[in-house]
């Protein structure tokens, strides 16, 4: 079954998302010997998805890098214009809206409303951040930064366990809120075998 959305609400839920993806990125970031810093943008375009889902995650994302590139300092660091879509991080942040989607593609098809939800929703989110945001990442630093692939792989391994960590908080929160709004997805939300109701013994 499927229940109704209303448009207002996913434009707000877009644009909020948005914001949060900018804010994990204006936080301080770690800075590495390599060009491309550690943030908290994986944390919030993962939970994006998650949250939203495949369409308005992606969206959510997409806005936010449209934003960056007209020229606000939403990007890490403060930065911001085209320029960036072209430096060394590129491939990392092609790779954020295509991760937001698989994510919230992958979440909408499981359980979500239990805390035992809580390890596929971390699965969905570290596999999507793998599959997108690491591959496109290393992409971009042989293409960008004019390293081997060998090289753009060091550069990228650094950033494995700060990910993990990002998305088991992902996970908590982004049951919590399915917990709390179930309709979020616009749809009835999976039901673990624990939250299927009891039928009713016969009369």
């Amino acid at each position: 079954m499927r229940t109704r959305r209303n448009p207002g609400t996913d434009i707000a839920l877009v644009a909020a998302f948005a914001a949060l993806v900018a804010a994990c990125a204006l936080l301080p970031a770690i800075k590495l010997a390599g060009p491309v810093p550690i943030t908290l943008q994986t944390f919030a375009v993962l939970l994006s998805g998650a949250v939203l889902g495949m369409r308005r995650g992606f969206l959510a994302v997409v806005l936010y890098l449209a934003v960056g590139a007209a020229g606000l300092p939403v990007f890490s660091g403060g930065a911001a214009g085209l320029a960036v879509l072209a430096g060394p991080t590129a491939g990392y942040l092609v790779g954020f809206p295509l991760a937001a989607a698989l994510c919230g593609l992958l979440v909408e098809r499981l359980p979500r409303r239990s805390l035992a939800s809580v390890p596929v929703v971390f699965a969905a989110g570290l596999f999507s951040s793998a599959a997108l945001i690491h591959t496109c990442g290393m992409t971009g630093l042989v293409l960008r930064a004019d390293l081997t692939w060998a090289q753009a792989f060091d550069v990228d391994k650094v950033f494995w366990i700060g990910d993990v960590l990002k998305n088991a908080a992902m996970a908590f929160v982004a049951t919590a809120v399915h917990r709390a709004f179930p309709d979020m997805l616009g749809r009835k939300a999976a039901l673990t075998r624990s939250e299927q109701p009891e039928s009713s013994p016969a009369a």
